[in-house]
Order: structure tokens, then C-alpha cells, then sequence
């Protein structure tokens, strides 16, 4: 409350200006899925000025996806209405939300300074909230049947194939961990790769060579999935053979890997070497003389929350946790030191 209170208080001062009588907005958030749509109605709540980059495409992931059963509350709701209820709920209390994408930032002075694709805007602090895509294999039918047997969640979707067959695609960590997940509802688990052995942890690759409800199809890839309203069969061809088959299945959980939409902050905040944006990292001693900030990039001032930063959980509750964070440490920074 005695934050809100001197969030009102400093808020009835005029906002100063960005330049070029650009509005500086008190928070400028980029991204609008789960993350972004919660710091979004912090951020307000917080009594701040409020600005969403949304993207031509707004929501994230979550409107790529029909049903989402793992929301508190909320069980059984489709993933676009869901975000539609967030929006929502962020415009109520005051956010700004704009359908445009961003081209450009500079961090390295105050305001901030950002640009879309239709205007200039200048913010005292921003929180970074752009996710991560899952990288897709192109092949026909992934389209027409994502969301309808075809997946990129096991944690989100395993409990829908409970006694279903399903395969997984992939050799990496994330590949072996959506199979064992998978183990606990599915009666059987395929891996599909496209090479003679993974390159997955040894420890991960044990765990699934012990366990009998996988087996694995090696060198093969997938060149179509076949279905009308679900996924019903996936064609698969043997590199080494040339051989094609069909093979029935219930589902697929395809986990080749994910890129964070991050390449727009090259040069402007610190990334790690898979291109996910750092927290606090070398600037976190000069960061805590002003309060610890935990969900701070290597700058001061622009905050980080959600799947561009977290390639560990990437659940919609872990992003929307993560947006709750980064906007209560960004109304704490407004406060100064």
C-alpha cells in the first residue's frame, strides 16, 4: 500500500517528455502473452503509466493452443480466450496496448527508446516479455493439426493421451524428459530421431533406455502427419534405407528445440550463448546498491520476465509469475534509491 501510495503521489507530477514532444511512458512492455499481459496489470495497478508492445501477432504461444487444462481456475479454457481474458484485464485497469511491432531500441541512456513499425516512444523503464518460439519441422499436416494431436508440451498436454500411443521428436534433454513425462499417461512412447544416437545426457539417455514404455525409431525423419479433425498417423522415412511408412499415433510432441525472440536486443543487454536474455550477471553488485531487482537484465532499469529468459519451466503460470515480478521491481525502480 505505502508503494501504491507513492506510486499516485509521483504520478500526479506531468510526465516529462521524451524529445520531439514524445510521451515518456512511466513502463513500456514488449511482448503480450502471459508474461507481459501480467506485468501489464501490476504495472497499472501500480499506478504507472502503461504501454504494451504487443506485436501484429499478439498472446504468445497460448493462441496457438485449443485447450489449456493446467491454468488455476480455469481448467478446460482454450488458449486464445484465455489471453483474451488477460488482455482485458490489463486494459481495465488502465495499460495501453498497441497491435505494433518493434524495429528498434536503444538502452543506453534514459528515457529508453523504442520503435515500431508506426511510431517513436520513450519509457523510464521496460520489461522485456517476447518468449520463445518453438522451432516447428515444416512438414505437411503440422499446421493443420497443432493442437489437434500435435504438441510441443508434454507438462501442458501428456494428461489428454492417458492409454494413447504417441511419439516424440527429438535427441536432445528436452526430447528424453518429454518422453519419461509422457510414460506416466501414455501406454506407449516412440522417440523418433533422425540420427544413430542421441545427443542427449548420457544420465537422461539411460532413464530412457530403461524404461519399457519407449522404444525409439533411429535415422528416420517425419515427413507428414496424417489426420482429418486429429492427428491420426505420422509418415516417417528411414534416411539411411529410403523407406517411408505410416505409423498410427494418437499424438506427437515434437522438441527440437526453441529460439527466444531476443535478436532485436543484441548489443543492448546480455544474452547467454543459447540467445535467452541474463539476469542481474555482472551488474548485480552496482544493482543492489539500489535494491535488489531480481528479475533485472544487465541494465538498469529494463527488466526481463517470462520464456525469453526461462528455458527451464515455460509454463504459462511460470511466465505470468515471472511478469508479476519483473513489474513490482520495475515500480520499485521508479522509486529510486
Amino acid at each position: 500500500m505505502v508503494l501504491f501510495d507513492k506510486m499516485t503521489k509521483r504520478l500526479k507530477d506531468p510526465i516529462r517528455a521524451g524529445g520531439e514532444g514524445i510521451k515518456t511512458w512511466d513502463v513500456a512492455i514488449i511482448g503480450s502473452g502471459p508474461a507481459g499481459l501480467t506485468a501489464a496489470i501490476y504495472a497499472t495497478r501500480g499506478a504507472a503509466s502503461t504501454i504494451v508492445l504487443a506485436g501484429e501477432a499478439w498472446g504468445g504461444q497460448l493462441m496457438l493452443t485449443t485447450i489449456v487444462d493446467n491454468y488455476p481456475a480455469l481448467p478446460g479454457i482454450s488458449g486464445p480466450e484465455l489471453m483474451q481474458k488477460m488482455r482485458d484485464h490489463a486494459l481495465k485497469f488502465g495499460a495501453e496496448l498497441v497491435a505494433e511491432n518493434l524495429t528498434a531500441v536503444d538502452f543506453s541512456k534514459l528515457p529508453f527508446k523504442l520503435t515500431t513499425n508506426k511510431q517513436k516512444l520513450t519509457s523510464k523503464s521496460v520489461i522485456i516479455a517476447t518468449g520463445a518460439q518453438t522451432l516447428w519441422l515444416g512438414v505437411p499436416g503440422e499446421d493443420k493439426l497443432r493442437g489437434r494431436g500435435v504438441s510441443s508440451c508434454a507438462p501442458c498436454d501428456a494428461p489428454f493421451f492417458k492409454g494413447k500411443k504417441v511419439a516424440v521428436i527429438g535427441g536432445g534433454d528436452s526430447a528424453m524428459e518429454e518422453a519419461l513425462v509422457l510414460t506416466k499417461y501414455a501406454n506407449s512412447v516412440t522417440v523418433i530421431h533422425r540420427r544413430s544416437e542421441f545427443r542427449a545426457s548420457a544420465i537422461m539417455q539411460k532413464k530412457v533406455f530403461e524404461e519399457k514404455k519407449i522404444k525409439v525409431v533411429w535415422d528416420s525423419i517425419v515427413e507428414e502427419f496424417l489426420g482429418e479433425d486429429k492427428l491420426q498417423r505420422i509418415r516417417i522415412r528411414n534416411i539411411k534405407e529410403g523407406e517411408s511408412k505410416e505409423i498410427e499415433f494418437d499424438g506427437v510432441f515434437i522438441t527440437i528445440g526453441y529460439t527466444p525472440s531476443t535478436e532485436i536486443f543484441e548489443g543492448q543487454v546480455e544474452l547467454d550463448e543459447k540467445g535467452y536474455i541474463v539476469r542481474n550477471s555482472k551488474l548485480r553488485s552496482e544493482i543492489s546498491k539500489l535494491g535488489e531487482y531480481r528479475m533485472s537484465t544487465t541494465v538498469p532499469g529494463v527488466f526481463v520476465a517470462g520464456d525469453v529468459h526461462d528455458y527451464h519451466y515455460r509454463q504459462a503460470i511460470t511466465a505470468a509469475g515471472f511478469g508479476c515480478m519483473a513489474a513490482m521491481d520495475a515500480l520499485r525502480y521508479l522509486e529510486g534509491p
